[in-house]
């Protein structure tokens, strides 16, 4: 029997035991909309507008931000099903048990923006709407005490585990959604869809802003990537792939509602830039209420979706952890990030920054383990993916002392162009006006890595015991392709 909502998940990264695989693509579903469809998403949702664009644009931006990122994100939930545990593990059959620390640390990086967005965001609202209810302005000590409290019940969640973070996803899907339609009243009388923009584009010109909004409403699918093993593994494998592909595909089409709430009433705020406290400022007060409820189980949506897979992960690393001891520290790492981040720094500034680190170091990493699962057949050994977890060497997925140097050379490369191609407020790299000034990093990353790993492994075939014995896919034996016999740390 599965684990109950009231008790704290015992499974770790080891495989799910095929009679506790209970979920369902639907469930799928309701976590990753859950996960999206919060405060987080409408912050994203905002920034296009903070940007300068005119609502029309945003709205193009955002459109195609969402699609292109659900497009890259669906195949991601191809391995869980198969594999038993988490995306980061899986990637060990394509980057190597070893390498596939690359995956744990885009997760982390994932992890600490969309917690650190979560519990921000959350906390304002609470603060505004305390301000504009009853008339208190406790200021940054009010601030300071919401996001603790806001960060301590998102870990709580988070050490309960799968069961306890469905069920928060469920009440989020439908209390979300009812709140944020609700929202057409609160504001349809004032919203202007005419809206022309600020008249000062963040970029300097109108394609550059263009392209940096939809790059940044890209960061939200792909955010997922990381994470959606951490659902799928309760999946069995029986499920099509069809509804496999369907279910996050359709959850990130369904965000278009936050994002949409978000562009429409950062049309109204003063202060793009001070959403948040813009928008209890102009909210009736009848409304104030629902907006610290869809803050409040949305940031704990979304902080447990990002925040759970990290520490499932780590506790693989580091195996003298236990998954709710890794929960806690990066819980804690990613505390300090949301103050200094606050309080220090400039955090639209901040946000924007990790969201372009997770596009172009993510969306590569995601491409070479798409490839890879073509390639392989779907064909994956669960017990091998556990060598390096087990402190064990040798097996299907050793390579090269645990690296696949081919994925690597593959995404390594992608990344770094990706990067000196960037063109954004906090991140631009020398090459960035090599297109006029519009940013292609995006275009660049992928292409890199789409055709560099495919290229390499015909170039330097990959061990023969990768493959489903007898598949076409399966090279020819030779010397230097038998498998490595696995033997004790």
């Amino acid at each position: 029997m599965g684990d109950k909502v009231t008790e704290v998940e015992q499974h770790g990264i080891a495989p799910i035991p095929p009679e506790e695989q209970t979920s369902r693509p639907r469930d799928l579903f309701r976590m990753a909309f859950g996960g999206a469809n919060t405060f987080a998403t409408i912050i994203l949702g905002t920034l296009p507008i903070a940007f300068g664009l005119s609502f029309r644009a945003a709205v193009a931006a955002t459109v195609a931000g969402v699609v292109v990122g659900a497009l890259v994100l669906s195949p991601m939930s191809l391995f869980g099903p198969l594999t038993r545990t988490n995306n980061a593990v899986s990637s060990g059959a394509h980057f190597g048990v070893v390498g596939r620390c690359v995956g744990s640390f885009l997760s982390l990086l994932t992890a600490i923006t969309f917690f650190a967005i979560s519990v921000w965001v959350s906390g304002d609202a609470v603060a505004g709407a305390a301000q504009r209810l009853f008339g208190f302005d406790g200021g940054e000590v009010l601030r300071g005490v919401a996001y603790g409290v806001i960060a301590i019940a998102t870990l709580v969640v988070c050490i309960y585990g799968y069961r306890f973070m469905l069920l928060v996803n469920r009440v989020a899907v439908v209390l979300g959604t009812a709140i944020m339609l609700l929202g057409i009243i609160a504001y349809g009388g004032t919203f202007d869809p005419g809206f022309a923009g600020t008249g000062t584009y963040a970029l300097g010109g109108f394609w550059p802003t263009w392209i940096l909004a939809a790059l940044t409403t890209m960061a939200n699918p792909i955010s997922f990537g990381a994470f959606l093993g951490d659902w799928t593994r309760y999946i069995p494998a029986r499920h099509s792939r069809r509804s496999l592909l369907a279910a996050p595909f359709l959850a990130q089409v369904a965000t278009l509602l936050p994002f949409g709430f978000g562009i429409a009433t950062a049309t109204l705020v003063a202060d793009p830039a001070d959403y948040i406290t813009g928008l209890t400022a102009i909210s009736p007060l009848w409304y104030a209420i629902p907006l610290i409820v869809v803050a409040l189980i949305g940031g704990l949506s979304t902080g447990t979706t990002s925040l759970y897979g990290t520490g499932l992960d780590f506790s693989s690393i580091f195996v003298k952890l236990s998954r709710v001891q890794a929960t806690l520290l990066i819980g804690s790492l990613s505390v300090v990030f949301i103050f200094v981040g606050n309080f220090v720094l400039d955090m639209v500034s901040s946000i924007n920054a990790f969201a372009t680190l997770i596009v172009l170091c993510t969306s590569p990493w995601m491409v070479i383990m798409m490839i890879g699962f073509v390639l392989r057949r779907g064909f994956y050994d669960p017990d091998d993916l556990q060598v390096f977890n087990q402190g064990r060497k040798g097996g299907r997925y050793w390579f090269t002392r645990g690296v696949n140097w081919r994925a690597m050379a593959a995404w390594i490369p992608a990344t770094t162009l990706g990067l000196l191609t960037a063109n954004t407020p906090m991140i631009a790299g020398p090459l960035k006006d090599v297109a006029g000034g519009v940013d292609i990093s995006m275009v660049v990353t992928l292409c890199t890595a789409a055709i560099a790993y495919p290229v390499l492994v015909k170039l330097f075939p990959e061990p023969r015991e990768v493959y489903r014995p007898g598949s076409a896919a399966e090279p020819a034996p030779g010397p230097d392709l038998e498998p490595q016999p696995q033997s004790a740390a």
